[in-house]
């Protein structure tokens, strides 16, 4: 996850997680991407193990503030979940360290998803040729082309955003009135790192975009939670890192569908756990590493969404080792019919 020390109490969907872990008994350890290592060909982290020093309360605060830890490497194998929440962009190589694992461990989400995922080359990717999900989107790093389709577009507005960009940063709207300007402004967000060049996304804007956008939590394949954002006035962004605001949200019945068709790819491609964001029902970006608003949802519905998810998390857990037993047990009777 990212640091401990980032966490901020009142907020924090993360610690909400850990906190309902420990309120059902489970030692929960933390570490971050950079303490990954490889020993003997087995994958340790050096991590952060949460010691009690009083008894858990109903308020994850007074964990947060309580907490000590023991730190220590770790031999990945050994735990039952690894729950990824940290945030983008994503190191390939973390992948890369997981996959000696990730036969062993429940991983949320799956490496193989993780890595398709993980940037919003996928939201854009999904096969939706007449654009009733997702907005029609392009995706590229050439200016020329880009300067075309605004061009081409018969619509005034369009919404430009970074490729690898979270919480709002970067996301913008271009105007064809302003022409003179999109082209020193694709310059910089295309080439604005020296020596290197970044894809940007270019996106048909959602009319009403401008009252915010809707989260959606989905837990294997479902809608577990939801709420609007709303974005401060004179901002697009509606996140809640860029001062949006958070109203109570029931989904519709377009909504509804529109996670029920998602819901679908997001469990066959491994992506257990992920944030939605729809505006007017169509999907604009998927969250796959880190989506928050855990607390809000709870504080505007009265519910406990990190009950949800430990509850699934125990389920899968306890279904992956019934299945090791079997297996087991169906391989000890094969070799004791070869043995006779």
């Amino acid at each position: 996850m990212y640091p401990w020390e980032r966490i901020v109490p009142n907020q924090d969907s993360t610690l909400r997680i850990i906190h309902e872990a420990y309120k059902r008994g489970h030692e929960v350890s933390i570490t971050h991407p950079t303490h990954l290592t490889i020993r003997n060909s087995l994958t340790y982290s050096l991590c952060k193990t949460i010691l009690l020093t009083e008894p858990i309360t109903s308020k994850p605060q007074k964990l947060y503030k309580n907490a000590v830890f023991s730190s220590s490497m770790i031999a990945l194998r050994e735990f039952d979940v690894i729950f990824m929440r940290s945030n983008p962009p994503l190191d390939g190589l973390v992948l890369n360290f997981l996959d000696s694992i990730k036969d062993d461990v429940f991983i949320i989400n799956a490496i193989d998803g993780l890595r398709e995922a993980n940037n919003k080359i996928y939201t854009a990717a999904y096969y939706d040729p007449s654009s009733e999900l997702i907005p029609t989107t392009h995706v590229s790093k050439n200016l020329d082309y880009l300067l075309r389709i605004i061009k081409e577009s018969d619509k005034d507005k369009m919404i430009l955003k970074p490729l690898d960009g979270y919480g709002g940063s970067g996301v913008i709207i271009i105007e064809k009135s302003a022409m003179q300007n999109i082209r020193s402004l694709l310059d910089f967000y295309i080439n604005g790192n020296k020596g290197s060049s970044n894809y940007v996304i270019l996106q048909e804007y959602i009319e009403g975009a401008e009252k915010g956008d809707v989260r959606v939590l989905m837990l294997n394949g479902k809608p577990i939670g939801a709420l609007r954002r709303v974005p401060t006035a004179g901002d697009v962004r509606s996140n809640i890192s860029a001062g949006g605001t958070v109203e109570k949200y029931k989904l519709t019945k377009t909504d509804k569908l529109l996670c029920e068709k998602i819901g679908q790819k997001l469990v066959r491609d491994g992506i257990y756990y992920a944030g939605l964001d729809l505006i007017n029902g169509k999907l604009i970006e998927i969250n796959v590493m880190s989506p928050g608003t855990i607390t809000d949802i709870n504080r505007l519905n009265n519910v406990k969404i990190q009950e949800k998810i430990l509850d699934y998390l125990e389920a899968v857990v306890e279904q992956r080792k019934t299945l090791k037993e079997d297996f087991r047990a169906e391989n000890l009777f094969d070799h004791a019919e070869i043995k006779d």
